[in-house]
């Protein structure tokens, strides 16, 4: 184990696993895929794993300078391919070949901002394995009908197949944190586009989550309205809608003139 300093600005937990880093890794098929991006490679416990897949191109983001350092030293052949940045500002358009395979332990602190980066690269991106706190994770993957079932859960399902494959506790960690985490496979599903405007379609899940307890007729008023004031859709909780409803619901509303 490296004796790098974690950075709690940076939200760092390094695991320190070996056998719950072979399992992340192995649940990454990558199948078809130009590249894989490693996202905070650390103390590079996955990156040990991961240059062994010579099969396909990886890349290794980090934003920690130290951590960089680390892995420089640490991994000197994979210096070409070792990225010193930001995740969340890679421009994964213009720097890599389509399509990408996405691996990870997320910091927690900006695990949500990395999902919403994927939606915007959901057609470049075919495949993402991630370590996040278990209650995202468990959100992520929930049907519709949960508790659970939110935002991420309508947009990521509407293009992703996600599935929770297991559990890692804290122990595993240094510094461990407070809470269990859980890691999940999405992969890209065959919808290319969905059947509706799909600006929209993200506005109404926002919109009618950002007020769950209330029935989405209410949610909506504001900024939308109805083509058909008796839709039964109308009538349910936002987390009674799968992805299916909601691209539904997305036809038979419009925007308000207040709204551009």
């Amino acid at each position: 184990m490296s004796m790098l300093k974690p950075r709690k600005s940076l939200g760092q937990h390094f695991l320190t696993d070996k056998n719950t880093a072979r399992k992340i890794v192995a649940a990454l098929s990558a199948i078809g895929c130009n590249c894989v991006i490693e996202i905070g490679s650390g103390t590079g416990i996955l990156t040990s794993i991961l240059i062994e897949k010579k099969e396909v191109e990886t890349y290794f983001v980090e934003i920690d300078s130290n951590a960089v350092n680390l892995l420089r030293d640490t991994y000197p052949h994979i210096k070409e391919h070792l990225i010193h940045g930001n995740f969340l500002e890679l421009d994964l358009a213009g720097k890599f070949k389509p399509p990408l395979a996405l691996i990870g332990n997320l910091p927690y602190n900006i695990s949500s901002q990395v999902f919403f980066k994927i939606l915007d690269n959901r057609n470049r991106i075919r495949e993402t394995v991630c370590m996040v706190q278990k209650e995202v994770a468990r959100r992520i993957a929930s049907p519709p009908g949960n508790k659970d079932y939110g935002i991420l859960s309508v947009l990521l399902q509407a293009y992703f197949d996600i599935e929770y494959l297991f559990t890692v506790n804290p122990g595993v960690f240094y510094p461990p944190p407070k809470v269990h985490s859980g890691v999940i496979r999405m992969l890209r599903n065959e919808t290319a586009h969905l059947a509706c405007d799909e600006e929209k379609f993200f506005r109404v899940v926002k919109t009618s989550f950002n007020q769950r307890r209330k029935i989405i007729r209410n949610s909506l008023q504001n900024h939308f309205v109805y083509l058909a004031a008796d839709d039964q859709l109308l009538l349910r909780r936002p987390e009674q809608l799968s992805v299916s409803d909601f691209i539904d619901l997305t036809n038979r509303v419009d925007y308000k003139n207040t709204i551009v």
